[in-house]
């Protein structure tokens, strides 16, 4: 799957092993982990399968967003569009949910 990204600081994030945009190493960590996860799905159907990102579509004012879990306490906002090739994950935020 495609990646493309809102923030120029989250992309960033994903291919510059030397920046961390203040954000603490595990989150760092589990971010890059999160985008190689997407770039080697062919939809969205297939986070479902891991328990451990618990992959969910959001509901209310967030309706047609979707979060996948970083750790306990971070999640990784984004939603999909359809591009030339498939599915494209757009990455929109990390956000501290407590």
């Amino acid at each position: 799957m495609e990646v493309r990204f809102e923030d120029d600081e989250l992309e960033r994030l994903a291919a510059d092993a030397s920046f961390d945009g203040g954000k603490p190493r595990a989150i760092v960590k589990g971010f890059r982990k999160l985008i190689q996860l997407i770039l080697s799905a062919k939809d969205e159907r297939h986070f479902y399968g891991f328990r451990g990102v618990n992959f969910e579509k959001l509901k209310g004012a967030r309706a047609g967003e979707c979060s996948m879990r970083i750790n306990d306490q971070y999640r990784l906002i984004l939603t999909f569009d359809e591009g030339k090739n498939g599915k494209v994950a757009v990455v929109k935020a990390i956000e501290d949910y407590h």
